[in-house]
């Protein structure tokens, strides 16, 4: 770890977070067709706000989990672009298995927002919560196909692995279902669009309905950090990441990786603006029922998309974890097919 490249994940996650507010400003006029203004200081603006106004309390809330949600959701981002090779020789924290340490971040990001909800003691909050457990739950295994089909190529769990094995071609064209299907997880992460059932207006603000003040500007700022930290992770695994044309004999990584992180920023809140959102019933059925087969047929296709190379992952324990979590979907759909109570 260098000095430069904890710089750089730095500078990347707070100007990452500015930008997605900016960008949000300017799609919610945009969609709306009212005037635009000023997207550059708005969102400073609204922090300001925020951290002017008195934190309200609700009646005996729990309060080191109410204190740490907001914290551990935006540690969780910071996490994510730790894990990022911000060129081909270099990354905050280097693992063999670096790709595995995400997937903990996808499934901590449902303790954080979980956490969140049910420790301020409120009812829109707790609701919020429950419903982002039961929409999160099949997500994140629509995530853990997509990143396996994305790493079994590289025969690699390691990020910079991945990254290499995109030199020839991306693999958002060599997985064409992968990028659009892992953009349902960004959504999902960062509580937007289609997906934000924890925070939404039917709930007056769900998880945040009782938080003001700089808690309030926290829980924003998390939300925004994991949106860039998202990006980063989907550019380097579907866009190459670092990869890119150099400038003599300069390498240009975390420019590339920059570019792409902010191109994949930008589709994600489109998609937060002008993507509909279902009712919660039918969002689970259409993750169950459609979705998540989708992620297994990309996992299906990869040996043709590496034309017809003998691909194993030396990992035989996320196997195991699909075997753990498709356990769960079976006996969840056990019961729940009853349409009775005591099986429900």
């Amino acid at each position: 770890m260098t000095a430069a490249t904890a710089a750089v994940a730095l500078l990347l996650m707070l100007g990452g977070a500015w930008l997605t507010a900016v960008f949000d400003h300017v799609a919610a006029a945009l969609v709306a067709r009212k005037p635009i203004g000023s997207p550059w200081l708005a969102p400073l603006q609204r922090g300001a706000a925020d951290l002017a106004r008195r934190p309200s309390r609700t009646e005996h809330p729990d309060g080191l989990n109410w204190a740490l949600a907001p914290a551990l959701y935006l540690a969780l981002a910071f996490v994510g672009v730790a894990l990022v090779p911000f060129s081909t020789k270099s990354a905050l924290v280097e693992l063999p298995a670096g790709i595995v340490l995400w997937g903990a971040v996808e499934s901590l990001t449902v303790v954080a927002v979980f956490l969140h909800g049910w420790s301020a003691n409120a009812l829109f909050p707790l609701l919020g919560a429950y419903r982002y457990v039961a929409i999160g739950l099949p997500v994140m295994l629509v995530s853990m196909f997509v990143l396996i089909a994305a790493a079994l190529p590289a025969q690699s769990l390691a990020l910079g692995a991945i990254v290499q094995s995109q030199a020839g071609l991306w693999n958002v064209v060599r997985q064409p279902l992968g990028l659009p299907l892992f953009l349902l997880l960004g959504l999902s992460l960062t509580l937007r669009g289609p997906f934000n059932y924890a925070d939404s207006a039917d709930l007056s603000g769900g998880t945040d309905a009782e938080r003001s003040g700089p808690p309030r500007a926290l829980w924003q700022w998390a939300r925004l950090s994991m949106a860039v930290s998202f990006s980063a992770m989907a550019a380097t695994v579907f866009l190459g990441g670092p990869l890119g044309p150099g400038w003599g004999t300069v390498e240009l990584g975390p420019l590339w990786l920059t570019a792409k992180t902010i191109a994949v920023l930008a589709l994600l809140v489109a998609a937060s603006h002008l993507l509909a959102r279902m009712p919660p019933s039918r969002m689970l059925t259409l993750l169950w029922t459609v979705l998540l087969p989708l992620s297994f047929v990309g996992v299906a296709l990869v040996p043709f998309s590496t034309a017809g190379a003998v691909v194993e992952l030396p990992a035989g324990i996320v196997l195991w974890g699909a075997v753990e979590s498709l356990t769960v979907v079976a006996v969840f759909l056990h019961g729940w097919s009853a349409n009775a109570l005591f099986p429900l």
